[in-house]
């Protein structure tokens, strides 16, 4: 497995900056996910992360005060563009490496206090717990910290939430009225009359996140329920969140459970008559929780200031408007509006859930495997 180098040269420095993008082994990597939160497993987690270290394939890099290195598990086709021009706006030699969560998470516990990244930018919350359980992460700084709301970051002040994605139930506007027949509650998404019409994805960790809220928020009797209520209303299947989405604009089904940020993708490339939109959940239901995209700063690091110009910067209202206009997520920082028809996220009434707790995969999945709904 390698990876493939991209040089950027900066208009304004004429240096070059390198970007080295690698691949990834899912497969392996979804192996090690289900043990991210649970000290017990250490062990065996550092034997697996020797070896998945190694399939990455994932290399050193100089340090100096205009170097960054990155570990990055959001995909390269939504934050690269961002990242170029932060290194065309800074001169800053950055190098990003992208990789799962599980991966990245498993190659610093094998990297141990040698650890290369200067940055962690994590697509989720499922790994932070174990980099602050092992003590990888530096804390940040108050006037940092400061520019996000507290829902949204560290208790513990070690990372930062920089943009956000609310689940919502996506329906097709063909076959539903939202003011009449979508329920307030995900709960009741068991309703027999359900049966047959509804798209999940229960393999994809994005949408693992609905009932690992529902564990939260209302316990596992309620969420093994739900998840038994759902199953037994025949759900198609799906592998992700898009193809949810998509279907639903097809009109292969009525309903499904995502993030909130497709459907203005697909209308923004397929125009205003896609047949797919949004319902937002609220009074706190764990349908409607809001999860994060954020960043920390690597303990080991030698650039921490650079570091932290780049965590500035990623709360910039440059950034920000770029998570807005082109990722269409919330931004958390910079006072930036989200974009179009979106609600304004203040307006919104999840679940009082820290995105750190959404870290809770093992039991999750367990849930999922005792139903007989993944293997």
């Amino acid at each position: 497995m390698g990876f493939s180098v991209i040089h950027i040269l900066s208009e304004n420095s004429g240096k070059k900056t390198e970007f080295k993008i690698v691949d990834t082994s899912s497969m392996l990597a979804s192996k090690i996910m289900a043990g991210l939160q649970f000290s017990r497993v250490r062990t065996q987690f550092i034997a697996l992360a020797i070896l998945l270290s190694l399939t990455l394939g994932f290399v050193g890099c100089g340090e100096d005060d205009n170097e960054l290195t990155v570990y990055s598990s959001r995909t390269s086709s939504l934050v690269q563009p961002l990242l170029e021009q932060y290194a065309a706006d800074t001169g800053t030699n950055i190098n990003v490496k992208y990789a799962s969560t599980a991966s990245i998470v498993a190659t610093l516990l094998e990297e141990g206090s040698n650890a290369r990244p200067d940055v962690v930018y994590l697509a989720d919350p499922a790994g932070w717990a174990l980099l602050s359980e092992e003590k990888f992460l530096s804390e940040l700084p108050d006037n940092l910290l400061n520019k996000v709301d507290k829902r949204f970051r560290s208790t513990e002040g070690e990372w930062v939430g920089l943009s956000g994605r609310s689940k919502v139930v996506v329906y097709n506007t063909e076959t539903i009225d939202p003011n009449t027949d979508l329920p307030q509650s995900i709960m009741d998404f068991t309703d027999p009359k359900w049966k047959g019409r509804i798209g999940w994805a229960p393999t994809h960790g994005e949408w693992q996140i609905t009932p690992m809220a529902i564990r939260i928020e209302k316990g596992e009797e309620a969420a093994r329920s739900w998840l038994e209520g759902v199953k037994a209303n025949q759900p198609r299947v799906y592998p992700n969140l898009i193809s949810i989405v998509y279907a639903a604009g097809q009109g292969e089904i009525d309903v499904g459970f995502v993030n909130h940020y497709y459907v203005p993708r697909f209308v923004k490339e397929e125009g205003p008559d896609f047949g797919a939109r949004n319902h937002y959940l609220g009074k706190g239901d764990p349908g409607a929780v809001i999860d994060v995209a954020a960043v920390g700063i690597i303990k080991s690091t030698e650039n921490q200031d650079t570091a932290e110009r780049f965590v500035e910067y990623m709360l910039s209202s440059e950034a920000q408007t770029y998570f807005a206009e082109q990722t269409h997520e919330y931004p958390l920082s910079a006072g930036v509006r989200p974009s179009g028809d979106l609600p304004p996220l203040d307006s919104l009434d999840p679940p009082d859930i820290n995105p750190a707790e959404l870290s809770q995969l093992q039991a999750t999945l367990k849930m999922l495997r005792d139903a007989d709904i993944i293997p």
